[in-house]
């Protein structure tokens, strides 16, 4: 009874052809499949995560976009285990709508644009030199 989720079917870089499975307006940038396990390990599904699997239609082979996680939907008997996400759809949706909110997402997005003025200042410099 268990479901996988891939990266790729949050990522907002993807088309539906390149396996895009929720709109893109809700959809996340490059998703990690670490971070679609916290995030459903947080709401308490149960959750187990496979580093090693690769999405079939993913033609980039870096670490990033390895992984894909398994979580438990149904109870044996057929009933949801959480009554708040009844389909995988409502977790991809769910999982898309909390990935952004998450610490490290926040961090990075601080911490990415003074690096990316300070390598821009110093490819400035290398030009000048070289002239």
């Amino acid at each position: 009874r268990f479901i996988c989720i891939y990266p790729a079917y949050l990522n907002n870089k993807k088309t539906i052809a390149e396996g895009r499975r929720i709109p893109i307006d809700k959809a996340v940038e490059n998703p990690t499949s670490t971070e679609i396990q916290d995030v459903c390990a947080a709401v308490g599904f149960n959750v187990l995560l496979e580093k090693n699997k690769m999405y079939p239609r993913e033609w980039n082979r870096d670490v990033q976009f390895r992984g894909r996680v398994r979580i438990q939907l149904k109870q044996d008997d057929g009933n949801p285990c959480l009554p708040q996400f009844p389909t995988r759809k409502s977790v991809m949706l769910y999982a898309a709508e909390t990935i952004p909110k998450l610490k490290t997402r926040t961090q990075k997005m601080g911490g990415s644009d003074q690096s990316i003025q300070q390598g821009e200042g110093g490819k400035k410099g290398k030009g000048k030199k070289k002239k």
